[in-house]
């Protein structure tokens, strides 16, 4: 991929700056409907969501006829807003990395599930099939089809790792400076996520120093 883009409100190919939302690993707030980001997440939804919906759909289909576009980030950031909204602007369904982990150190384990259980299954036109992980009961649960072709979004630390890179249309990074970004995670899921914090940042660290996420964005928004 030629270098990251930097997208602005007008253009998803310049900067964006402004988005309050949070994200993080155990954490799901459930369907959000378009024009909002929940009442955890902030005051509405940025007008730039649109045109990063419209440059989604430009994405060439790797993964078969499946066009995927994944959305990266630390945690914080605000991946699963923005996957949420793209999910409504253009009615498709998204993979959460979320229930794909092995649990509080299961960042890994979600890159080889997201490989072998939905990206290369669709490579070949067959239907991608995983199991989520539940969290509360710490082992994985029921399964999950998802039929080949049209628009998928994957979202979550790990959507744009090395083994899934060939079968990304489109990679999104989104970024926010480290104490917003922890305050958001804090505000959402503090009880639950602050004893994790750091154990699961320094996944993250290790993660994004192997394999060059940032670096290899087709698309750079900057939220906080």
């Amino acid at each position: 991929m030629a270098g990251a883009e930097r997208a602005t409100p007008s253009d998803p190919r310049g900067r964006v700056a402004g988005d309050e939302s949070g994200d993080q690993p155990g954490s799901r707030s459930g369907d959000r409907s378009r024009g909002q980001t929940g009442d955890r997440d902030g005051p509405g939804t940025p007008a730039w969501t649109g045109d990063v919906a419209a440059w989604a759909l430009t994405r060439p289909a790797r993964a078969g006829g499946t066009r995927v576009v994944a959305v990266e980030g630390r945690s914080g950031s605000g991946k699963s807003t923005l996957a949420a909204v793209l999910a409504a602007e253009l009615a498709v369904p998204v993979v959460a990395m979320d229930d794909l982990y092995e649990g509080w150190d299961g960042l890994l384990a979600g890159v080889r599930a997201l490989t072998e259980q939905v990206l290369r299954p669709l490579a070949r036109g067959r239907a991608a099939r995983w199991r989520r992980y539940d969290w509360e009961r710490g082992e994985y649960a029921e399964w999950h089809e998802l039929p080949p072709g049209g628009v998928l979004v994957i979202e979550g630390v790990g959507s744009g790792a090395r083994p899934a890179r060939p079968y990304l249309g489109g990679l999104v990074w989104l970024e926010a400076t480290d104490d917003v970004r922890m305050r958001r995670a804090l505000a959402r899921d503090g009880d639950r996520y602050a004893p994790h914090w750091s154990r699961w940042a320094a996944q993250e660290e290790r993660y994004y120093a192997d394999h060059e996420v940032r670096e290899r964005a087709d698309l750079t928004i900057v939220t906080g």
